[in-house]
C-alpha cells in the first residue's frame, strides 16, 4: 500500500480529502487535529503502519506495518442526519460487514463496536466527536481490520479472541480493494443514517441474538440477560431475569456471551 496506489483505487469514490501515511501513531489523532481544522465531510485518513492506535476503553488496537487496514474517516452529518448521531457506529459497522459479506465470509457485529468472524474478534471502530460549543463540529469514525494472520496481536494480550481475514478466508485479500468496498457500503449508508433499514440491518447481523450475555458498565457493575436487539437509537435490548426489558445505553460498556 502507498498513497499513489491508493489515490487510484480511491479515486471513483467521493472522498473529499486523502491523507496517506506510511506510519503514525493514530488515524483518529490526525483526523480530529484534521476536522478541527476544517477538513470537509468525508475527507480519509489512512496509516500502513499505526504505533499508537487506541480502541474503546483506552485499549491498545495493534496495527503492524503491512499487515491491516488502519483508517479513520471524518464525517460532517447534514442537520437531517443530526438527531440519528448515536447510530453512527452501527453505520461503520454496517460498512465492514457489507464488505466482508462480498467477500464471502459471514460476519457478525458484536454490540456495539466490534466485528466478528467465527466467533472472533476481526475489526473494531472507535467514533469521537469534535464539538463546537454544545454543538457536534464533526465525527471521526476510526476502524481498525485483521488482514493477515500476523495483524493479530498474541492471545495473552486479548481479552477476546481475535482472528484475521486471511485466517479465516483461506488467502490474503487485497487491502486496498477491501478498503475501497468499505467506504463504498459506508457512502451508501451514510444518507440513510436516519432509515429503519439501517436499524433493522444491524439487528439483523447481531451477535448473541437470543443468547444469555453480561454487560459491564462504566461503573463496575453487571447487568445480565437475553439479549434480544438493537433498539431505534443503536441501544442494547435485554431481558432480564424477572423478564424485564432492559435498555442498555452507549457508554464504557463491554458485553460478554455467558458460557
Amino acid at each position: 500500500m502507498n498513497g499513489r496506489s491508493l489515490n487510484k483505487t480511491l479515486s471513483k469514490l467521493n472522498i473529499s480529502g486523502l491523507r496517506y501515511f506510511d506510519s503514525i501513531g493514530s488515524t483518529n489523532d490526525e483526523a480530529l487535529a484534521w476536522a478541527a481544522d476544517g477538513a470537509a465531510d468525508v475527507s480519509l485518513v489512512v496509516a500502513d503502519e499505526q504505533t499508537q492506535g487506541r480502541g474503546r476503553l483506552d485499549r491498545t488496537w495493534f496495527t503492524s506495518k503491512g499487515t491491516a487496514l488502519a483508517f479513520s474517516l471524518i464525517l460532517r452529518p447534514p442537520a437531517a442526519l443530526r438527531p440519528h448521531l448515536s447510530r453512527t457506529v452501527g453505520l461503520a459497522a454496517l460498512s465492514i460487514t457489507d464488505a466482508l459479506l462480498k467477500m464471502g465470509l459471514v460476519p457478525c457485529i458484536k454490540w456495539p463496536n466490534d466485528i466478528l468472524l467465527g466467533g472472533r474478534k476481526t475489526a473494531g471502530i472507535l467514533v469521537e466527536t469534535v464539538w463546537a460549543g454544545e454543538d457536534v463540529d464533526s465525527l471521526v469514525i476510526g476502524m481498525g481490520v485483521n488482514i493477515l494472520r500476523a495483524s493479530t496481536p498474541p492471545a495473552e494480550l486479548l481479552k477476546f479472541p481475535a482472528t484475521s481475514i486471511e485466517a479465516e478466508l483461506g488467502r490474503s485479500p487485497d487491502r486496498e480493494l477491501l478498503l475501497r468496498d468499505i467506504l463504498l457500503a459506508l457512502i451508501a449508508w451514510y444518507p440513510r443514517l436516519g432509515a429503519d433499514e439501517l436499524i433493522h440491518a444491524w439487528d439483523e447481523r447481531l451477535s448473541f441474538r437470543g443468547e444469555q450475555v453480561q454487560v459491564r458498565e462504566g461503573n463496575g457493575e453487571f447487568i445480565q440477560g437475553e439479549l434480544l436487539g438493537i433498539e431505534s437509537d443503536g441501544s442494547l435490548r435485554l431481558r432480564n431475569e424477572r423478564d424485564n426489558f432492559v435498555i442498555v445505553r452507549f457508554g464504557d460498556v463491554s458485553l460478554r456471551p455467558l458460557a
